[in-house]
C-alpha cells in the first residue's frame, strides 16, 4: 500500500535533541506541530533538549527507603528506646512475667 492508496504524507520536520550523555535523537514532527522543549533520549532515557551546548541535567532519583528509615526520621533513638521498653513491658505483662 503506497502513497497512491493513502494519499500524500503530511509535511514533516526533523528536530535534533541532545541529552547529557552525548546522544542525539532526531524525531520527526508534523510541520505545523508545537515542538516540545524537552524530549526523552531514545538511547538512554535521559531528558534531552535542542540546545547542544547545555543539555538538561539528569533528574535526581531518591533511593528506596525502608520502613525503618522513615521511622528513624520521625523518632529519635531515645524515643525509640522508650517505645521498645513499653512494648516489652506490655508483652511481659501478657505472659505473666
Amino acid at each position: 500500500m503506497g502513497e497512491a492508496e493513502r494519499g500524500e504524507a503530511a509535511p514533516r520536520v526533523r528536530v535534533s535533541f541532545y541529552c547529557g550523555a552525548g546522544h542525539v535523537s532526531d524525531p520527526r514532527f508534523a510541520a505545523d506541530a508545537d515542538i516540545p522543549e524537552e524530549w526523552e533520549c531514545a538511547q538512554c532515557g535521559l531528558p534531552a533538549s535542542q540546545d547542544e551546548d547545555k543539555p538538561p541535567a539528569a533528574p535526581s532519583s531518591q533511593p528506596y527507603k525502608t520502613h525503618l528509615a522513615y521511622v528513624k526520621e520521625r523518632r529519635s533513638d531515645a524515643e525509640g528506646a522508650v517505645l521498645l521498653d513499653d512494648a516489652l513491658a506490655a508483652l511481659r505483662a501478657q505472659r505473666g512475667g
